[in-house]
């Protein structure tokens, strides 16, 4: 077995952002739900209260990762590609259980596989927006009239979406906590996510797949 190389992948902020929307989405979720009527934590009016606050502080940083994104080029890590898009999935579903390699090392132009480019795509150009600005008319709605949204959006239409995007979130956690998982330890990915250092085993296929990535 080769030994282990470490490689810088996550900045400061980058793990800051990571793990302050984890935070937000989970207590916005644990919130929305009492509100829901699911179960008694906090209590109605401090559970309303925690949500609002966290929707805020939610929408605040969203708009400094957006930044942070756009700024500093990272945007390309999320640009779509099918190169190996099926050799990714096979891994996933047959190879990672064979004690195969991933088929697409990371590195600092390509952190996240084809897989992962889509997922995150889908939720920062969709579901995220989508989720945020339904909270947003939700929390609005006395203003509606003046808005003239009174009559073309319906409350429960809308309280359907925001809570079916609120599951889609909590599922989509549930799974990226798995694939935390699914490295050569299962801590390695989870302390990258901490210290920034990510333990790669071929240093040389993480090089090839770099010259590759070229293009992107």
């Amino acid at each position: 077995m080769k030994a282990m190389e470490k490689m810088y992948l996550y900045t400061r902020f980058e793990r800051f952002w990571h793990w302050a929307q984890a935070a937000l989405i989970s207590v916005l979720a644990l919130t929305g739900f009492e509100l829901h009527g699911s179960f008694t934590l906090f209590g109605f009016e401090r559970a309303h209260d925690i949500h609002e606050f966290c929707a805020w502080s939610w929408v605040v940083l969203w708009a400094f990762i957006v930044f942070w994104i756009i700024t500093t080029g990272e945007w390309r890590q999320y640009v779509p590609t099918t190169r190996k898009v099926i050799e990714v999935a096979r891994y996933y579903a047959i190879g990672i259980f064979r004690g195969e390699a991933h088929p697409v090392p990371k590195t600092t132009r390509a952190k996240h596989n084809p897989l992962q480019r889509l997922t995150y795509l889908s939720l920062a150009a969709l579901l995220l927006p989508v989720q945020m600005g339904s909270g947003l008319l939700y929390m609005f709605f006395n203003d509606w009239p003046a808005l003239g949204l009174t009559g073309v959006l319906s409350l429960d239409g809308l309280a359907f979406v925001h809570t079916a995007l609120a599951f889609a979130l909590v599922a989509f956690i549930v799974i990226h906590v798995y694939m935390t998982t699914t490295g050569h330890s299962v801590w390695a990915h989870i302390t990258a996510m901490f210290t920034g250092w990510e333990e790669v085993e071929d240093a040389d296929a993480v090089q090839e797949w770099e010259r590759k990535t070229e293009r992107f």
